[in-house]
């Protein structure tokens, strides 16, 4: 069947609904844990960031109104676009706690759980856009 009708079309909605509401959960649930236990992140942050406390509150903030946009059609694609950037800017504290954890040998968290983490940066940017219905490659293209 063509992309714009029938089984495959309907298949592939279907993904992007069903990855779309993981989605939103994950950075709603991200989102509430900004807001209301801010240690974690903070310990994680950056020394170069500025206004450390408020940025994980505004982070937490726009988690949470990324959520609720992916949700709502008008705001999907818009939401999608600001949730993948969001998701670049936020890659240098993954870099910073790998950093920290890494140099002290037997604290923190090890490369079972950094690696992973790094690697999959790239894949919430795409799992974001497609579930934001902005792209749908490689399942099909534009």
């Amino acid at each position: 069947m063509n992309d714009h009708g029938g089984r495959h079309s309907d298949g592939l909605n279907r993904w992007q609904s069903g990855l779309r509401w993981l989605l939103a959960a994950i950075y709603l649930v991200a989102g509430v844990l900004h807001v209301l236990t801010p240690a974690p992140f903070l310990s994680i942050m950056p020394a170069w960031v500025p206004a450390p406390e408020f940025t994980v509150l505004f982070t937490g903030l726009c988690e949470i109104a990324g959520a609720v946009g992916l949700i709502i059609p008008r705001t999907r694609k818009a939401a999608g676009m600001l949730l993948a950037a969001y998701a670049v800017c936020v890659f240098p504290a993954n870099i910073n706690h790998a950093w920290r954890d890494l140099a002290i040998e037997g604290s923190g968290m090890g490369w079972g759980y950094h690696g992973p983490r790094l690697l999959f940066q790239p894949v919430i940017v795409w799992w974001t856009l497609f579930a934001a219905g902005i792209v749908a490659w490689p399942l099909r293209s534009r």
